[in-house]
């Protein structure tokens, strides 16, 4: 989904008091974790993960492939959190401003 900056500076901003609901283990991108986030984007649409591996670009790597396979969006990126965002597909509760 492309969304434009002032979108994306929207749901930053409603994203900035959540808690993460999924956390990626030691274990890595599972099918679990997958399932879990599909499960968690579906019911919130816009949520935090938190991805604890050992340098940044195995965390840069796990974020974009769980955006990847969740077809999801990601919002920001702070060390080790990230916020996603993904529409409900019947009903979507966020309403994002109009582009332009």
């Amino acid at each position: 989904m492309k969304l434009t900056e002032r979108q994306k500076k929207f749901l930053r901003s409603a994203a900035h008091n959540l808690k993460p609901v999924v956390t990626v283990g030691d274990k890595g991108v599972t099918d679990t974790v997958i399932k879990e986030l599909h499960g968690a984007l579906e019911h919130h649409e816009l949520i935090k993960i938190k991805v604890r591996a050992g340098d940044r670009d195995t965390r840069d790597a796990a974020i974009a492939e769980l955006a990847k396979k969740t077809s999801a969006t990601l919002i920001s990126r702070v060390g080790n959190i990230a916020a996603l965002y993904r529409p409900r597909r019947k009903d979507p509760k966020i309403t994002l401003p109009k582009p332009g």
